[in-house]
């Protein structure tokens, strides 16, 4: 036998739940009070809220040529916005774009210093995890 406390529209009840033998048939008890008012329990709040949390941009390539720095998905997911533009000077940690994965925000940032070469990505575009998002020089 087992006990629980089950909450229809805000009211507590508490219930026993018997398993049986396959193919017998149990009649149902009469309601039962419970011996004391029974008070419902507060969900658990998380300790620590929880954040998105920036995507980590790939490592540098050697700076020199066209497009040296690649920048890409770290996931599979939608395109949501583009927040650099073509021959933009961007730092170390400037939003590229909002990457949706999981039905969570992530912001791709750029790995380093530069100037944007590319965006081979366009806004409600959907991505595979490896693919080239963006390049800098």
């Amino acid at each position: 036998m087992r006990n629980y406390n089950i909450t229809v529209n805000g009211q507590v009840y508490q219930v026993a739940v018997e398993e049986v033998a396959a193919g017998s048939y149990v009649a149902p008890a009469a309601p039962v009070q419970p011996a004391a008012p029974v008070q419902p329990v507060a969900p658990a709040q998380p300790a620590v809220p929880v954040q998105p949390v920036a995507a980590p941009a790939p490592a540098a390539a050697p700076t020199g040529s066209q497009g040296a720095t690649k920048v890409n998905a770290p996931m599979p997911g939608k395109i949501l916005d583009i927040k650099a533009n073509v021959g933009d000077t961007v730092k170390k940690g400037t939003v590229l774009v909002i990457l949706e994965a999981m039905k969570m925000e992530n912001e791709i940032v750029a790995p380093n210093d530069g100037v944007v070469a590319s965006i081979n990505v366009a806004k409600n575009q959907t991505v595979e995890p490896g693919e080239i998002i963006a390049t800098l020089n």
